[in-house]
């Protein structure tokens, strides 16, 4: 019942000591001035935005004819494969006997 030492906890240490971590100084940011708002990117952006989403339309309306014709697929393979289940669908004896432990 003696008393315990306790030690502080040590603090985490960056994996670079030449880098410093964003955390442990919060005025980073406040060194470099920010650029003036151009409006001409802004313009590649809604372009590029546009772009990004035509493409992701056709990628999607090509996924969806891929997944009908597989359900097409599934479907014809199903039926066929049904209608020969059903004249084999009687069960043979097995050829050994099973131990029984």
């Amino acid at each position: 019942m003696g008393e315990e030492e306790t030690t502080p906890p040590t603090p985490c240490l960056p994996l670079h000591p030449a880098i410093p971590e964003p955390h442990l100084s919060p005025n980073i940011h406040s060194s470099t001035p920010l650029p003036k708002f151009d409006p001409s990117r802004m313009v590649g952006i809604i372009k590029r935005k546009a772009l990004i989403k035509d493409l992701a339309a056709v990628y999607h309306a090509e996924c969806l004819d891929y997944c009908q014709q597989l359900l097409s697929y599934q479907r014809k393979w199903e039926e066929t494969y049904k209608s020969e289940d059903l004249r084999t669908d009687t069960v043979r004896a097995t050829k050994r006997a099973k131990k029984v432990r």
